[in-house]
């Protein structure tokens, strides 16, 4: 929970991490079983774009739970989050 602290015209909420500068540099993350580091505050939208995938042609699981498509955009990582990311490919005729 943050702080409260009084500015001109009101107040403002100040996180914790930002006082106590414990925020990590960057997020640790398990994508497909592997190790994998990210910025604070991305996304997991951000993380398919930083993979190079379609998010129209993704599935995610997101620490044992399906992610909307709608979401993904939506839902910020945490440290030590884990997931699983199918890329679906199109085929041709045979």
């Amino acid at each position: 929970m943050g702080t409260f602290r009084a500015e001109q015209g009101g107040l403002a909420l100040t996180a914790p991490h930002a006082i106590c500068g414990d925020m990590p540099a960057e997020l640790s993350l398990t994508v497909n079983g592997e190790p994998r580091r990210t910025a604070p505050g991305s996304s997991i939208a951000d993380l398919v774009a930083s993979l190079g995938l379609d998010p129209r042609k993704v599935a995610v699981e997101h620490n044992g739970e399906i992610a909307p498509r709608s979401t993904l955009a939506k839902v910020r990582l945490g440290d030590g989050d884990v997931l699983e990311i199918v890329h679906f490919v199109g085929g041709g005729h045979l």
